[in-house]
């Protein structure tokens, strides 16, 4: 059997997921979380399942402890019939639009982004690091979450400072999530029975992080975030759109640049205004008439409809919004407050197949609603597994 084993590294976790090349099936899969505290995690679901609490390092103790799991179910590295490795990575910039087979050069450009994306490449690299090492002789694959973007039109990516400063430093908008909207827009087409090619699509990826993307005809043309991921919606812990002028105020006000970084990355978003970021939390204390939390609901929705209308503008119009990843899938109270009041814009949302629990993609729209809306599960690690095969079998 030839296997794909995808590894996807966050700022404090290792997903992965090992599934056939030519089939797609999942053979086995699991979470390393809490990297780099006292009290880490390990999930592994294979033919039998585990779990352990044990304290991981770094990324490369995670990836380590990912074997592990592995050969406590009787599978050693070389038992796992792995043909390719494919590894997600958040920032590539404007240099890499594609899968890119990973060398010593690729892999040390990668650490070298990290000053766009500090929560997130510093991972993907040790986790790197460490796979060729141990697998040096299988082609290891980086499939970019900025990639799907870079067919966005320079008006959509460039920021009005000035042109030789945003050229020293590489200042523009990426975007991020492009993986996600890739696979869901695609899917979205798919169930709806139609060409992408013929589809305007906004996709709303709504989890911990949180981006909006405008997709024409299979092509992002627009995304809310920009430079780095925190730019755009409400999310977990980060801030998401915010005056850059504050935080020169802040700065002036004695906060250093980490210590600014810090704020808005990890003690913003739901987190700053309610305490906790976990969404499930702050919806049951606003369920509970908890004021916090009702505002902070009210914050994240508005933000989300303000993407929302201007996306409908870039495309003239929509032919589909599609809600995908832990929150947009769901919670369909949250979809719910989404959509309220767009009749006007041809959204009509059928309340009993909103509230409907379903993994697969479904409809939630009524059967006259202009404009499908739609719940379209993500699959970040299919998607992975499927562009690295393509490229080590071209």
């Amino acid at each position: 059997m030839r296997n794909v084993l995808v590894v996807n590294a966050g700022s404090s976790s290792i997903k992965y997921q090992l599934i056939e090349a030519e089939t797609g099936i999942r053979q086995a899969s699991g979470l390393v979380e809490r990297i780099g505290e006292p009290k880490g995690r390990i999930l592994h679901r294979g033919a039998s399942s585990d779990e352990l609490e044990l304290t991981f390092a770094d990324h490369t103790a995670g990836f380590t402890a990912m074997l592990d799991a592995f050969a406590r179910h009787g599978l050693s590295a070389r038992d796992l019939g792995i043909v390719a490795i494919g590894h997600r990575v958040v920032q590539g910039a404007g240099e890499f639009s594609a899968p890119t087979l990973l060398d010593d050069r690729v892999t040390e450009r990668i650490n070298a982004l990290s000053e766009l994306a500090p929560l997130h490449n510093p991972g993907h690299y040790q986790a790197i690091v460490a796979a060729r090492e141990v697998f040096p002789d299988v082609p290891h694959v980086a499939v970019f979450d900025t990639a799907f973007h870079q067919t966005m039109p320079p008006q959509a990516t460039t920021y009005a400072i000035d042109t030789a400063v945003a050229a020293e430093h590489g200042i523009r908008r990426y975007g991020f999530h492009g993986i996600s909207h890739q696979v869901v827009s695609r899917r979205a087409a798919e169930f709806l029975g139609r060409p992408v090619a013929e589809l305007r699509q906004v996709v709303l990826h709504l989890g911990n992080g949180a981006s909006a993307c405008a997709v024409d005809r299979g092509r992002s043309v627009d995304t809310s975030m920009g430079l780095t991921p925190l730019e755009g919606l409400v999310m977990g812990t980060r801030s998401g759109n915010i005056d850059p002028g504050a935080l020169l105020h802040l700065m002036r006000a004695g906060l250093s640049p980490d210590e600014v970084d810090e704020l808005l990355n990890q003690r913003s978003g739901l987190l700053g205004l309610t305490g906790t970021g976990d969404f499930r939390d702050v919806r049951a204390a606003a369920d509970r008439g908890e004021p916090e939390a009702e505002l902070a609901i009210a914050v994240m929705v508005h933000r989300i409809r303000h993407y929302l209308g201007a996306f409908f503008v870039s495309l003239g119009g929509a032919d589909a919004v599609v809600f995908t990843a832990g929150v947009g899938e769901n919670n369909a109270a949250l979809r719910a407050d989404v959509c309220a009041g767009l009749e006007w814009l041809g959204v009509r949302i059928d309340p009993a197949r909103n509230l409907a629990v379903s993994g697969e993609a479904r409809r939630i729209s009524t059967d006259d609603s202009p404009v499908a809306v739609l719940v379209v599960p993500t699959d970040e690690e299919a998607e992975i597994a499927r562009q690295t095969w393509d490229l080590v079998t071209a």
